[in-house]
C-alpha cells in the first residue's frame, strides 16, 4: 500500500510539473529580432564568363537575427530567403527569384550557377543586368518573425552557354526522309524543306509529313556527311522536346508522325531538343 501511494505522489507531481511547463511555453511569446545585415564578396559588379564558369562569381553573407523571446533568445530554427529581382521592381516583378536557404548564413555560387539562376530573371543574354537582392529572415515562415536586410546593388553580364548541339556552319538547316514529300532524295527540294532561321539557336519550319515514315535533319542540301540524329527513335517528337545530336556517321533517323498532315518542327540546338506539333 504504502508503494502504491508513493507511486500516486510521484504521478502527480509529475502532472502538475507538466501543466507548469505547458502553462509556461504558453505564455512565451515573440518579443523581437535584429534585422539582419547582409553583406557580399564583391561590390557593384560581378564577374561572369563561360570560359571561367567553375570559379567563384560572389558569396553572399548575412548577421544572426538573434531572435528574442519572453523566455530568452530563441533556440528555434531560423529560415532564410534571399530573394533577388531586377533593379526598380522593387522586389515585386514578375519574375522575381526566391532561394530557400535553410539556417546557414552565407550562400555561395560559381560562375555558372549564378549565371543559370539570374536567367530566370529573363535577363538578356549580352547585355549589361542590373539586380537588387535581400534576405528575409523567419522562424517557421511565420509572417510576425520576418524580418528584412538591407538591399545590395549588382550589375553584370549574363552569358549564353555554349549550345548543347553543334550549330550549322552555314546557319542552313534541311529536311529529309521518307515522312517528307521529297523522300531520301538528296538534295531536297527547297524553299519547301529548308527551315526557317528563328535566332542563332533556334530553326522551325511547317511542313507536311507522311505516317510512319522517318526523317533527319541536315545542315547542308546535297551532303550526307554531316546530318542530325537521335540516338533511340522508338518515341517521336509529337508535343515533347526529344533529344537529336550531330554525327558524321551512325545515330539513328527521328520518327515520323502516325497520322499524316501539316506539322511544324522546332529545333532548338541551345538546349538540344526538337519538337513536331500538328497544325
Amino acid at each position: 500500500m504504502k508503494k502504491i501511494i508513493q507511486s500516486l505522489l510521484y504521478l502527480s507531481i509529475a502532472i502538475v510539473f507538466f501543466a507548469a511547463c505547458q502553462k509556461d511555453e504558453a505564455r512565451d511569446t515573440y518579443k523581437s529580432g535584429t534585422t539582419p545585415v547582409l553583406s557580399a564578396s564583391v561590390k557593384d559588379s560581378i564577374g561572369l564568363n563561360f570560359l571561367t564558369e567553375s570559379d567563384p562569381a560572389i558569396t553572399f553573407n548575412w548577421t544572426n537575427p538573434n531572435y528574442q523571446f519572453a523566455s530568452g533568445v530563441s533556440s528555434q530554427n531560423v529560415s532564410y530567403t534571399l530573394e533577388m529581382d531586377t533593379a526598380g521592381a522593387n522586389f515585386n516583378g514578375p519574375n522575381k527569384k526566391s532561394i530557400s536557404i535553410s539556417q546557414d548564413l552565407n550562400v555561395a555560387y560559381t560562375q555558372k550557377a549564378f549565371n543559370i539562376l539570374v536567367a530566370d530573371l529573363k535577363v538578356a543574354t549580352g547585355s549589361v543586368a542590373k539586380i537588387e537582392v535581400r534576405i528575409k529572415a523567419s522562424i517557421g515562415g511565420t509572417s510576425a518573425t520576418t524580418l528584412v536586410s538591407n538591399t545590395l546593388s549588382f550589375k553584370f553580364l549574363p552569358y549564353a552557354p555554349p549550345p548543347k548541339v553543334t550549330l550549322p556552319e552555314n546557319s542552313n538547316l534541311f529536311i529529309v526522309g521518307s515522312a517528307t514529300g521529297g523522300g531520301w532524295s538528296n538534295p531536297v527540294p527547297v524553299p519547301s524543306q529548308k527551315f526557317t532561321k528563328i535566332s542563332n539557336t533556334v530553326y522551325e519550319i511547317t511542313v507536311a509529313l507522311v505516317a510512319g515514315g522517318e526523317f533527319l535533319f541536315l545542315p547542308n542540301n546535297g551532303d550526307w556527311g554531316k546530318k542530325y540524329a537521335v540516338v533511340d527513335n522508338s518515341i517521336n517528337g509529337l508535343g515533347v522536346g526529344l533529344d537529336f545530336a550531330y554525327y558524321t556517321s551512325g545515330g539513328a533517323n527521328m520518327p515520323g508522325p502516325a497520322v499524316s498532315g501539316n506539322y511544324k518542327i522546332r529545333v532548338d540546338f541551345q538546349t538540344g531538343k526538337y519538337t513536331i506539333t500538328k497544325l
